[in-house]
């Protein structure tokens, strides 16, 4: 993932610069592009908030996954207030950050809400993540994992 943010500051939930290098190392990451607009994508958030808490904050140790939302809100102001309401305490790209196209690009965004599960190179691992936890829950994340090449003692 350090490729994928190389040079770029993240932001946390309560608007704190995160290194991502730091936060995301060694972790299956999750891009999440979503607007707080979009109904579909408010319907699925709550979903992802919970497959989160229970990776991250029920599971011992914590898994080592996290999740960056790439905004397709109209403000920075809807995307504070989006995160604030429905997300998990996971981080995002900061809205005026024009690499988000280049995400999208990258990762053929034609449509939100989509959830790219990625290798810490930036590999894709499935574009289906949404579908996946919905269809599969937490177990998915096995799946994530053994193909992300993270060796690491979890257990779910």
């Amino acid at each position: 993932m350090v490729d994928v943010f190389s040079g770029r500051l993240l932001v946390s939930k309560d608007g704190r610069s995160v290194d991502p290098e730091e936060a995301l190392q060694n972790k299956v990451v999750g891009l999440y592009f979503s607007a707080g607009w979009c109904s579909p994508c408010r319907d699925f958030t709550p979903v992802l908030c919970d497959f989160y808490t229970e990776l991250l904050e029920e599971s011992e140790p914590p898994a080592p996954f996290e999740v960056v939302f790439i905004s397709s809100d109209h403000s920075a102001e809807e995307m504070v207030g989006y995160m604030r309401a429905m997300h998990g305490d996971w981080l995002a790209l900061p809205f005026h950050d024009p690499y988000k196209h280049d995400l999208k690009k990258k990762y053929n965004i034609t449509a939100i809400p989509k959830l790219v599960i990625v290798k810490q190179t930036g590999e894709v691992i499935t574009d289906k993540g949404r579908k996946q936890i919905r269809d599969k829950g937490l177990s998915c994340f096995r799946n994530w994992l053994e193909s992300a090449d993270i060796f690491q003692n979890f257990s779910s």
